[in-house]
Formats: C-alpha cells, sequence, structure tokens
C-alpha cells in the first residue's frame, strides 16, 4: 500500500517544477519563494542568477506574529500570522532597496496561508 503524504508531497513537487519552469529571479527582480508546513510557513526572495537568498522572513522570526491558542480557530490564526510575515517580508525588502519581485507559489494553490502572505507582502509594499 502506498503512503499518501509521500504521493501528496511529490505531486506538490511536480507542481512546483512546472511553475518554475517559468520563473526566474534576478537581483532587480527577485522570486518570492513561499514554503508552508503544517504550523509554520517561510518566505524568501531569492536571486537565482547567483542562487542566493537576498531577504528571508518566517513566522519564526516575526515578532507580531505570535500565534494565539484558545478562542480563535487555528486556521484563522496561521493566515492572519501569514499575512504579518508576507508584511515582515516586504519590509525586510524595502531596506534592500527591493521594489518587484516574481512571486512563486511554490506549488501550493493560491488560497489560504500562500494568499495571504502574498496580500501582506503587496501591502508593505511589494510589487508583482
Amino acid at each position: 500500500m502506498r503512503d499518501i503524504n509521500k504521493i501528496k508531497k511529490q505531486k506538490r513537487i511536480m507542481r512546483h517544477r512546472r511553475v518554475r519552469a517559468g520563473i526566474k529571479g534576478t537581483a532587480d527582480k527577485p522570486r518570492l519563494n513561499i514554503f508552508r508546513s503544517n504550523k509554520h510557513i517561510f518566505l524568501q526572495l531569492i536571486n537565482d542568477e547567483k542562487g542566493r537568498t537576498i531577504v528571508s522572513a518566517s513566522d519564526l522570526s516575526v515578532k507580531g506574529a505570535k500565534k494565539k491558542q484558545g478562542v480563535h480557530k487555528e486556521k484563522e490564526v496561521k493566515t492572519q500570522v501569514a499575512f504579518e510575515t508576507g508584511k515582515a517580508l516586504a519590509v525586510l525588502a524595502k531596506e534592500k532597496k527591493i521594489k518587484h519581485a516574481v512571486f512563486d507559489r511554490g506549488g501550493y494553490a493560491y488560497h489560504g496561508r500562500v494568499k495571504a502572505a502574498a496580500e501582506g507582502a503587496r501591502l508593505g509594499g511589494l510589487k508583482f
């Protein structure tokens, strides 16, 4: 019997490769990459020409994005944390004088936490 989680991960990787085939990040317009785990979200601005990460942010590093426990639903809280992480990434990008980026959804659907992170980055001043 095949492991369903292994199949899901393989399918996401295939989708990510398909998305990445047409996306390249440069020093002027880096690639905004998103990785989400069950509990956390990680954002990076990557220069693909040099293979370097220019700026990174995660919900672990953002001080205003603490997860609340108790009354709130976990899904709503994680979405709000992703939004705050996106805003924090945009602030860090402004410090590095980066205004534009290419969005890479990482094989995930543009929905939920991925969408919230993108909207937070846009609200913070990053354009893609």
